[in-house]
Formats: C-alpha cells, sequence, structure tokens
C-alpha cells in the first residue's frame, strides 16, 4: 500500500528532516508515527500527500509512485488519502452536514449520492444528529469527530492523522482512538502521528519511531518508549 523507498528530504540550507527511510505500510494496517518535535513525522506525511518530494528516493502508494506524478495527477491522488489534523480546520460558516460534503464536492465529480454518503460517515464516527449544526455549536471532540467523518467520505485507501488527538481531552482523545480504530477495521490503512504515549500504551498498534530523521525503531504492538533488553527477554 504504501512503501517508503531510500527517502531523504534536505530543507536549505543543509537541514535534514528525513535521512535514508526505508519503510512498508500494508493494506488495513493500523501504524503510529512516533518521536519527539522535528524528528520528521509531519514531512513523511506530507510525502505521502505529495506536498513534499524526496531530495533522494521514491514514494509510492497504491502502485503510483507520488514523487513522479505530474501536477495534473495530484488531485486525483489526494481523492483517494483522507486527512484529519490537530486543529480539525472546519469550515466555521457552513454546517456540519456541508462541511463533509465540500470534501467530495471538491473532486468536481458528480454524487447523485452524496446526502447518502455524507450521512454514511456522520453516522461512523457517531454525530448524524448533529448534522446541521455549525461548528462553533460544537464541543472539540465533536469537532474532530467531523473531521474524521470529512476524511472518509470519500472511501480513501489511506487516512493520514497529523497528531488528531492533541488538543483534546483525555477522555475525549480516547473516544476519537476508538472512532479511528473502527474505521481500520473498515479496510482503510491508517498512519497517524502522535506524541501521546498514553494513547500510543493503549492501543499497541505498530509503532514505527523516527529520531533526528532516521527510522530508529518499528515494532508490532509497541509502546510509546522502547522495550529495555529485560522487558523483552520476559
Amino acid at each position: 500500500m504504501l512503501s517508503f523507498r531510500s527517502v531523504t528530504k534536505v530543507y536549505p540550507p543543509q537541514t535534514v528532516a528525513l535521512n535514508n527511510i526505508d519503510l512498508e505500510v500494508g493494506k488495513g494496517e493500523f501504524v503510529f508515527l512516533v518521536g519527539h518535535s522535528g524528528a520528521g513525522k509531519t514531512t513523511l506525511l506530507r510525502m505521502v500527500y505529495r506536498e513534499e518530494v524526496p531530495s533522494s528516493g521514491t514514494v509510492f502508494m497504491n502502485g503510483w509512485e507520488v514523487p513522479k506524478l505530474s501536477r495534473r495527477r495530484i488531485p486525483f491522488l489526494r481523492r483517494h488519502i483522507g486527512m484529519v489534523f490537530q486543529d480539525f480546520r472546519l469550515l466555521p460558516q457552513r454546517t456540519v452536514f456541508d462541511n463533509v460534503a465540500f470534501a467530495l464536492r471538491v473532486t468536481e465529480e458528480a454524487h447523485r449520492d452524496l446526502r447518502r454518503r455524507v450521512m454514511e460517515s456522520l453516522e461512523i464516527v457517531g454525530i448524524a444528529d448533529n448534522a446541521s449544526k455549525f461548528p462553533e455549536q460544537l464541543s472539540a471532540g465533536e469537532q474532530q469527530r467531523v473531521g474524521i467523518a470529512r476524511a472518509i467520505v470519500g472511501h480513501p485507501l489511506v487516512l493520514l492523522g497529523d497528531e488528531p488527538t492533541g488538543n483534546l481531552d483525555p477522555d475525549t482523545a480516547a473516544g476519537i482512538m476508538n472512532t479511528l480504530i473502527d474505521v481500520n477495521r473498515l479496510g482503510t490503512t491508517v498512519l497517524m502521528a502522535t506524541h501521546s504515549a498514553q494513547i500510543v500504551n493503549a492501543f499497541r498498534q505498530r509503532v514505527v519511531e523516527l529520531e533526528s530523521g532516521r527510522l530508529i525503531r518499528d515494532e508490532l504492538g509497541g509502546t510509546y518508549a522502547a522495550r529495555s533488553l529485560e522487558q523483552t527477554l520476559r
């Protein structure tokens, strides 16, 4: 599904954001991307979405070589990727329904079943009763659920989360995580950057850790911090 092959990203003059990353993410996996601020997590996500291209190496998604896509083909790639952000990024003058529907309308496709698809997505995240409300009428957790509904309404192959629980209290964050796990169980591959040790330790998915642009750990059922040798031997 996702393949990073010897990916290096250098920003001028000599800031190395990613250093020779090799990573494979299979269809239907849930992967936590962890590491300190500046480790390269957001840059890695942007490589998938084609907001950044490698200085060397390449990225494949579902068989497409992402850096080599023409400008005309980038919107097609993005139709298959859902994005969930830390700061929600909802349109304040639009209702919940319209915020989610907007993700379909910008594809310039005619969706006769638009209403059904929007309401289906809102049902999945448990917020269909709020379809006619505006973002300011919702709690932070509800706003993030709208963000997730918007990200999945196009039935993406991959869902990218850039600190999607970063602005939420622990209980609300746990609820959002359960929603993301449900989305993953429906078959969507999820790659989520996070600083939350509590969430990573509670949900025990695959953990990929970056440090100063290098991939230093790839662990199934991992915790936020690498297990010590003594713990591993028990």
